[in-house]
């Protein structure tokens, strides 16, 4: 099928300055906003550009790492004084097969752009995160999950094939075929092992933008599990739990389900949003009563304890992407994210010792998300999901208070046998990355010299 040239990319990586003068060090932040790193910006326009731009800045002494729409909230897509490669000039869709949904594009082609070609045509994303501002190559560095990965894995499950090139010049197709080595160690290998040029992605049919929806209120992680194991065969579900309250109302929350609609309906491409969080929130905004004011609410929204209902997609899956540059409500200081993945033999245990630790600690997080990982294997030698709980939690930064709780969260993960997420991490130490994946020193034979990041050096010491 004959692809569009070009697509237009909605947003930038997160820059901290308006100065468009690339000569020189420009401040970057994550998605979290912490922490912030000066690095040079290395625009890359065309599949052939690396490692051509290596030469032309007199071959990076200081490293260089590709980047895409800095989605990831702490430090695996930040490099200190280094050259960061901006992907999304990469952005054209190359092929489309209709028999099969086999889409095939650039690396700095985001979710976005993929959802407004292929929703019309009756095609959605096989796995996607809560945000549909992320580059496919992206997606990939960090395999990652959905919803659905109890039935559908991650999101590298669903790569049929990529080009990798390397520093030196190396090009290789990586497939579960084909360098399928490279194949393993890229997928979930955080940028490190070369840039990926192209991508296969295999898409999933549908007929409607709108999901059936179902929302069940619970109380407590008994609760919680015991609605999981019933409704295991469901496509997506996903859970928000309240980690403020305690008594009778800790671990509450609302599990939320959702299938795509069998009934045929009109598909077309979303509205661009046109919400913007207008300013920096003071610090003391997000505190334990008005996070905890704002659990009750939401909790109680949903009047009676079971609701069903049609709704479109984009509620469901990006309800945070109807307001952009919303994580500016945490302050200037930004925010940590901290998400475990605990296998199933101690996720009972952990999950509400963690929860308990957080309740008790006075710093809310206002985002909580429960759910489970499925028995799908990953593809990836250092993807993430494992089967068992994951939790994400999101905390303002809090002086003297939010890094020690961090602290003690992660060893707790790991004391239940548990791992951290690399893309969602701004404070793991090497001790606890090295614990959680024992296979880095394997991994590190296939980085690329060139490339690195605030994450990897940070946890390789």
């Amino acid at each position: 099928m004959e692809m569009p040239e070009t697509v237009e990319t909605p947003l930038l990586f997160q820059r901290t300055t308006e100065n468009d003068n690339h000569d020189g060090p420009v401040p970057f932040e994550s998605w979290g906003r912490y922490p912030r790193f000066p690095a040079k910006l290395v625009p890359l326009a065309w599949q052939s550009d690396f490692p051509r731009v290596v030469e032309e800045h007199d071959n990076m002494p200081t490293g260089a790492l590709p980047v895409g729409m800095g989605r990831s909230y702490g430090d695996v897509g930040l490099l200190r004084d280094g050259h960061l490669l901006v992907m999304t000039g990469l952005d054209r869709l190359l092929h489309f097969d209709e028999q099969t949904g086999v889409l095939t594009c650039e690396a700095g082609v985001t979710l976005a752009q993929i959802l407004d070609f292929a929703v019309p045509r009756g095609w959605f994303l096989p796995v996607t995160p809560g945000t549909k501002y992320v580059t496919i190559a992206g997606a990939i560095a960090n395999d990652i999950h959905g919803k659905n990965h109890h039935v559908a894995g991650t999101f590298g499950n669903h790569v049929p094939m990529f080009e990798l090139v390397r520093s030196d010049g190396t090009r290789m197709l990586c497939s579960p075929t084909q360098n399928a080595d490279w194949y393993a160690a890229t997928i979930g290998g955080m940028g490190l092992t070369g840039v990926i040029t192209w991508a296969q992605l295999r898409l999933k049919k549908i007929v409607s933008r709108l999901i059936d929806y179902q929302g069940i209120q619970f109380h407590g992680v008994d609760e919680f599990l015991a609605l999981t194991e019933q409704y295991k065969n469901v496509e997506y579900t996903v859970s928000w739990v309240d980690c403020a309250s305690t008594g009778k109302n800790f671990a509450r929350g609302v599990f939320m389900l959702g299938e795509h609609s069998v009934m045929p309906d009109e598909l077309h491409e979303s509205p661009e949003p046109k919400l913007v969080f207008p300013f920096n929130l003071p610090g003391f905004a997000l505190n334990q009563y008005s996070v905890k004011a704002f659990n009750t609410v939401f909790f109680h929204k949903q009047i009676k304890r079971r609701v069903r209902a049609l709704q479109d997609y984009e509620p469901f899956f990006y309800p945070l992407d109807a307001v952009l540059k919303w994580n500016r409500m945490y302050g200037k200081r930004g925010l940590l994210q901290f998400q475990y993945a605990i296998p199933w033999a101690h996720a009972r245990e952990g999950t509400i010792a963690i929860m308990e630790a957080v309740a008790k600690s006075g710093l809310a997080s206002f985002l909580a998300v429960l759910k489970v990982f499925g028995d799908v294997p990953s593809p990836g030698m250092m993807s993430f999901p494992q089967p068992g709980v994951t939790l994400a939690l999101d905390f303002p930064i809090k002086p003297g208070k939010s890094f020690p709780l961090f602290d003690r969260l992660a060893d707790m993960t790991l004391e239940f046998g548990g791992k951290l997420y690399p893309a969602k991490d701004a404070r793991m130490t090497s001790g606890q990355f090295q614990t959680s994946y024992p296979q880095w020193q394997e991994f590190a034979k296939y980085k690329d010299p060139l490339l690195t990041s605030g994450f990897w050096e940070r946890v390789t010491i």
